[in-house]
């Protein structure tokens, strides 16, 4: 896991390109504080730089840039790629040479060998640039879920680069103008929707794409999307089958030359990958987890007995508030981009990096592709009642302004969805919304002093075989990849911790969309659990929870001063916590940026 950055130009680069490349890699450094290295391409129409946190091959010969002998091709990784040992092994056969153990140089002779194409062989988390010294063209390319980040803007007749926003920041030639839109849609949802961000002309190259610079021109394609099949596997076999998918991913993801543990909570996933692992046959595991002593939704107890039952050397922080809150100073600073999460992720990882850990294994994806959320329950239902409120008139109308004037925000978005037209992303956007539409305008108003701004075109959603497949979609592509994926990679890598995701994994998502939607998203997760019958009872019967901060009653009590500004000055009632936070913290990085950014 690395931070990279880097130029690709039409024309020759000068030096305050060179000077920023460095300055950039100086705003990665946490990303990678085992190695460092930049380079300038003989043509100087590109300039690649790289910060390394070291997995693989910890050797100097791991080092990036990282360039073929003949000089032709280099390339700057972020990420890892689990089957690199079985594509090294079919490059061997074609007649490659290796210097390295590490899968960065795999993806090199891949390349080498099948041009752009060979992102379509590569199993794992990745976002890479790759430069053509003799074609003169450069390769950007992101993994399929997004689980890696990959920040462009293009202008000027160059393409600059990097892992984070921050690091692009450090440039003068980098547009420094708030995106009002990106505004409006992280008010919407409690993140920064992708493609955009929150400046205007810098975007982030979706989840599952590639982009080729070539002639000055940067073309950009999808090269992976998730599909569901209408198949009819049978329940026996979709749990064989599950399980066979599960134990190959948990055993890829334990490939590392440093020691990797599991971040472990009370609930399903985190357990199912720790009850996994032990039975793969991997003993002396360390598990890291946070506790709340004394508050209802403290998993500490849990975790400690799931711990005790498979022998783990557990590591638990008790946390309270006053801690949290010398955390949340810190937490600000390492923020990218705001969202209404991450804190947690932020905390656990620098926990697990003070234990000595460099790698942990996450249980997100789990709720999204084995239907844990009551989403994939009430964002049908919610679309069935626009569907039946449509045609009546005056009652549509009635309970739409009636639900609008509600103290409640969910029941205010629920009567917004009323006015639009039916369907399945509408109700999805108003369960998972944070704002309404009116209300998110109008703090974008008064944040940026704008009227208008372009609004986000109508969601185009593939011809899934049931609507819960969509949901799952909804989810994938939506909350999972705008906010859980951004703040995990963002706050692991502020403390320079890989953090790894096994049920993100190619072979097994596409097991599981083989699956027919009522045996995979069965309610409780139930075919996650038929598959891993290692997970102990005491979790299975807990209700759904979620491992999550007790922001409420933090913010209503010990943290309340430092909130209390906000239901004072806001144009819209706040409420709840998440509203609390999502403004606070966009007014934090607004201020951050105000000395170098342009009207919107």
């Amino acid at each position: 896991m690395c931070g990279i950055a880097g130029i690709f130009a039409s024309t020759p680069l000068d030096p305050g390109h060179e000077v920023w490349l460095q300055s950039a890699l100086s705003a990665l450094r946490h990303r990678g504080p085992d190695d460092q290295g930049a380079q300038l391409a003989p043509s100087r129409l590109a300039a690649l730089g790289h910060t390394r946190l070291s997995i693989l091959d910890l050797s100097p010969a791991g080092h990036q840039p990282m360039a073929t002998s003949d000089g032709r091709y280099t390339i700057v990784f972020n990420g890892e790629i689990y089957n690199y040992r079985e594509i090294r092994r079919t490059l061997l056969a074609r007649g490659a040479v290796f210097r390295s153990n590490s899968d960065t140089e795999v993806i090199l002779r891949a390349y080498e060998a099948h041009g752009p194409a060979c992102v379509e062989q590569l199993r794992g988390m990745f976002a890479f640039a790759l430069w053509d010294e003799q074609e003169q063209t450069g390769l950007l390319a992101r993994d399929p879920f997004g689980i890696k980040p990959l920040y462009y803007s293009e202008q000027d007749g160059r393409v600059v680069f990097a892992s984070e926003l921050r690091a692009l920041l450090t440039a003068p030639f980098v547009p420094r103008t708030v995106d009002a839109a990106a505004v409006n849609g992280f008010f919407l949802t409690g993140s920064v929707p992708e493609p955009r961000t929150l400046l205007k002309g810098v975007g982030c190259l979706e989840a599952g794409h590639l982009a080729v610079w070539r002639r000055g021109r940067l073309a950009v394609r999808k090269f992976w999307e998730l599909r569901f099949a209408p198949a009819a596997e049978a329940a026996k076999e979709a749990v064989r089958d599950t399980r066979r998918a599960l134990l190959d991913s948990v055993e890829h993801h334990f490939i590392s030359d440093v020691p990797v543990g599991v971040f472990l909570s009370g609930g399903i996933d985190s357990t199912a990958l720790l009850g996994l692992a032990h039975a793969a046959g991997r003993r002396e595991l360390h598990t890291c987890s946070i506790a709340f002593p004394g508050l209802p939704n403290d998993e500490g107890g849990l975790a400690r007995q799931t711990a005790a039952h498979f022998g783990t050397h557990h590591h638990e922080w008790q946390l309270g508030a006053t801690e949290g809150r010398e955390l949340f100073t810190r937490f600000l600073q390492a923020m990218d981009q705001p969202s209404v999460d991450g804190l947690n992720t932020f905390t656990v990882s620098q926990f697990a990096r003070a234990q000595g850990l460099k790698v942990v294994l996450s249980g997100l994806g789990g709720d999204e592709l084995f239907g844990g959320y009551k989403s994939f329950r009430q964002v049908p239902r919610l679309a069935a009642l626009n569907r039946r409120l449509r045609w009546t008139g005056p009652l549509r109308h009635g309970a739409q302004a009636l639900l609008r004037r509600s103290a409640r925000p969910p029941l205010r978005r629920l009567g917004e969805m009323l006015g639009q037209p039916p369907g399945l992303a509408t109700a999805y956007a108003a369960m998972r919304g944070i704002f309404t539409a009116s209300e998110a305008a109008l703090l974008t108003r008064r944040y940026l002093g704008v009227t208008e701004w372009e609004m986000p075109a109508h969601m185009e959603l593939p011809a899934d075989p049931t609507t819960e497949d969509t949901v799952s979609r909804l989810e994938l592509t939506g909350y999972m990849r705008n906010q859980l994926l951004r703040d995990s990679d963002v706050m692991s890598m502020a403390h320079g911790l890989e953090l790894r995701v096994p049920f993100l994994d190619l072979p097994l998502a596409a097991t599981l969309a083989r699956i027919p939607a009522p045996v995979r998203l069965q309610p409780g997760k139930g075919l996650l659990l038929q598959a891993v019958p290692e997970i102990p009872g005491w979790i299975t019967r807990q209700p759904k929870r979620g491992f999550a901060f007790p922001f409420e009653k933090w913010l209503g009590a010990e943290w309340s001063e430092t909130f209390a500004a906000l239901d004072r000055t806001c144009p819209v009632p706040l409420h709840t916590w998440y509203r609390k936070w999502a403004v606070f913290t966009l007014e934090k990085w607004l201020g951050r940026i105000s000395g170098a950014t342009g009207s919107a």
